[in-house]
């Protein structure tokens, strides 16, 4: 049996109404709270070894699990817009994955600095009980990370943590005015005409870089890649999403044991925002089958232009998606050699579906990418400043697929050939890679 004295009791009381003022204080005072978060990062500092600055192992992948598998890390993104703050991207299960720590690697000392991460699973996961998630750690002051690991706690052995590499520390000189970000290809894609098209067409409008998270494709697609990366207008990030969760084709939860939608799109979305937050003035978010056609501008960057000087203060620009089927298609650029080419030769698919009654067309977006905190795939979820709704008169995006009003007749579908303002020199350099590649 314990005996206390009452002087030890008292002391104990003094001790524990001390404290209870403090936290008191600091939740009614941010400054205070603040100061003793900063204090915290101190308590958690431990010194790395002599000449072993920032240990663990080098993250190799571009998804990385980590042990309780339930959290996918994909990069660390320095942002400094509010506070100095590492945001890592990442896939976790809404439920499952409650506290996670970040353990920076600070230099020049190569102190550890331990930090409780806050996390914030995205709005728009559909059901599905795995979503995109931003892990956000204040990182501490007198500290410029270069590294970082995420573990479930904050004590454990470093060494046996992986290691990411925290992107965006340095700023760039813009290395592209647009670039269009695509997520995902899959499903042994094999749509090559239509692709190189929508490339080449890409680049008549100003695209100077496109992205793509690929997760498969066909042989003669990867020669397409291949190509057109050697070229440089292509970034390909490996995306095998399935290698570690089952994933849906679909982007609404349906209750078939999936785990995660469309091949966790919305992930490879945010994550290509942020990759590209200091090297591109622009970043588009669509599909390879979708082209944002300009209608009062030859290009994009004119468009952009006028669109900035209409709308100052605006970083997102939404497009309404507008469906040229497929199915239906006219005998004009009928192009011999581009027959035996997979894949759809859009040229020939200009009418339209009319517009549904009470269905509003989804968009996608040309946006600002330093202006935007989250996106899904059809708006941004968080951003700074405004968005604007471009009206159809000055651009539209042409999205060859398959129908949706199938059973419309051809005369009810609207016949617009914005695309064949385009066609000379989209022929010509379609012709050059088609030769290159293909043919």
């Amino acid at each position: 049996m314990i005996h206390c004295g009452k002087k030890h009791i008292s002391a104990v009381v003094a001790c524990i109404l001390i404290f209870a003022s403090v936290l008191i204080c600091s939740w009614k005072d941010p400054q205070l709270q603040n100061n003793i978060t900063r204090k915290i990062f101190r308590q958690t500092t431990t010194a790395s070894p002599a000449g072993q600055l920032c240990r663990g192992k080098p993250a190799q992948n571009v998804i990385t699990p980590l042990k309780d598998n339930r959290t996918f890390i994909i990069a660390p993104y320095f942002d400094d817009r509010e506070s100095k703050t590492t945001r890592v991207i990442a896939i976790v299960h809404h439920e499952d994955v409650k506290e996670l720590y970040c353990w920076f690697c600070c230099q020049p000392n190569g102190k550890i600095y331990v930090s409780k991460a806050k996390i914030d699973v995205h709005s728009d996961r559909f059901g599905f009980p795995y979503g995109a998630a931003d892990i956000v750690c204040l990182e501490p002051e007198n500290c410029d990370p270069t590294h970082v690991s995420i573990h479930q706690s904050p004590h454990g052995n470093i060494d046996q943590l992986p290691r990411f590499e925290i992107k965006n520390r340095k700023t760039k000189t813009f290395s592209a005015d647009f670039t269009v970000c695509i997520s995902t290809m899959f499903g042994n894609y094999n749509n090559v005409l239509q692709f190189i098209q929508s490339m080449e067409m890409y680049k008549i409008l100003g695209v100077q870089k496109v992205v793509i998270y690929k997760n498969n494709c066909s042989q003669l697609m990867e020669k397409v890649l291949k190509f057109y990366m050697e070229e440089g207008t292509v970034e390909v990030i490996p995306w095998p999403i399935n290698s570690h969760l089952k994933v849906s084709s679909k982007w609404h939860f349906i209750l078939d044991g999936t785990h995660i939608g469309y091949y966790g799109q919305i992930t490879a979305l945010n994550d290509c925002i942020y990759r590209n937050m200091q090297r591109s003035k622009f970043v588009v978010l669509n599909d390879a089958d979708e082209i944002i056609l300009p209608l009062k501008h030859p290009d994009w960057i004119t468009m952009m232009s006028s669109l900035q000087e209409q709308n100052p203060g605006t970083g997102i620009f939404l497009f309404e998606n507008h469906i040229f089927p497929e199915t239906v298609s006219t005998h004009v650029f009928n192009i011999s050699s581009w027959n035996t080419v997979p894949g759809v030769n859009i040229l020939q698919h200009v009418h339209r579906e009319p517009d549904r009654k009470d269905v509003i067309n989804p968009r996608k977006m040309i946006i600002d990418p330093r202006k935007v905190i989250q996106t899904s795939v059809h708006s941004v979820l968080r951003a700074y400043g405004n968005t604007v709704n471009v009206p159809m008169d000055v651009a539209l995006i042409y999205h060859c697929r398959v129908p949706l009003q199938g059973n419309l007749p051809r005369e009810s579908l609207i016949r617009d050939t914005t695309l064949w303002r385009y066609n000379s020199s989209l022929i010509v350099n379609v012709n050059k890679v088609l030769h290159q590649t293909v043919l």
